[in-house]
């Protein structure tokens, strides 16, 4: 009998989410007649229960924001037996759901669940012990999302990670690093460096327009002294769907590399916060199967 599991945030800012939980597990019911639902009360539940339990399931949704499904792939991740991943985007970016194609409205996401278009992608892991799936930053990055008011979130959105930018670029201090791979090495000032697995940054590309999640690549971005200009420069490059040309920005693709600093920098893992630097990166590609629809990205 197939077996899936919903773990869900019930703190999830979308409110069609989980109001429609039950309705959705019903609808899951047609494909696995075993659904459990797994309600998180505080972070690291979800992990624990994928720990425990999560190779006796054959679907894996993850139902809640950016936070949740990144403490999910981190109980994912490391398992000898994965099993298939899906996401019910709750949240206000939902940056991995955007990057497979997932539609942002849970009813009609459940029906691509449903539809079981698979695709294996990249999954990027950091000293050994933790995982992401969009980024991993440095930088005027985690201050800008430490900056941004939950007010103006909510107001603005998307928006919001670019007004909080431009409210914290003013007074910016540039720290030294030495980044080292086998293709590119740089020792220097840095102001950012963005390691992106997926496209999607705040709900957008501002960065990475053409990543693609199969090719077992990072993105490295170093940027080495942060302006308005550059700013506004990165804002244009969102829509004319391009990579920003600046010479304060060295750019270049990796499946792994090290990085150190001074003095240590906050890290800002998929907008998670909490360690610090040194850091070695590694690229595993095409590490876990994922339900995707439109995808792959145009």
């Amino acid at each position: 009998m197939k077996k899936a599991a919903i773990i869900l945030n019930p703190k999830a800012g979308n409110e069609t989410l989980v109001q429609n939980i039950t309705i959705i597990a019903k609808k899951l019911e047609e494909i696995y007649p075993h659904v459990h639902i797994e309600q998180t009360k505080k972070p690291g539940d979800g992990k624990a229960f994928l720990t425990t339990h999560g190779q006796s399931y054959d679907l894996i949704v993850g139902a809640g924001g950016d936070g949740t499904i990144h403490e999910l792939i981190n109980g994912l991740a490391p398992l000898a037996q994965r099993p298939t991943f899906a996401i019910l985007p709750g949240g206000t970016c939902n940056d991995f759901s955007r990057a497979l194609g997932i539609n942002q409205d849970p009813l009609k996401a459940v029906e691509q669940i449903l539809a079981h278009k698979t695709a294996s992608v990249d999954v990027g892991c950091w000293n050994d012990d933790y995982y992401f799936l969009n980024f991993w930053g440095i930088g005027l990055i985690t201050d800008v999302s430490e900056n941004i008011d939950g007010d103006m979130k909510e107001k603005f959105g998307r928006l919001s990670y670019y007004v909080s930018a431009a409210q914290t670029i003013t007074n910016y201090t540039p720290f030294s690093i030495e980044l080292r791979s086998k293709e590119q090495s740089y020792k220097g000032e840095a102001t950012m460096v963005i390691v992106g697995n997926g496209p999607f940054t705040g709900g957008i590309k501002p960065f990475f327009p053409h990543t693609d999640i199969q090719d077992g690549k990072f993105d490295v971005l170093i940027v080495k002294q942060p302006s308005m200009k550059l700013l506004w420069e990165t804002i244009q490059s969102k829509f004319r769907n391009e990579m920003p040309e600046h010479d304060d920005i060295e750019y270049f693709q990796t499946d792994s590399l090290e990085i150190t600093t001074t003095p240590q920098q906050l890290i800002d893992c998929d907008g998670e916060r909490g360690e610090t630097t040194p850091a070695s990166l590694k690229n595993l590609k095409q590490h876990i199967e994922v339900i995707v629809g439109d995808f792959p990205l145009q």
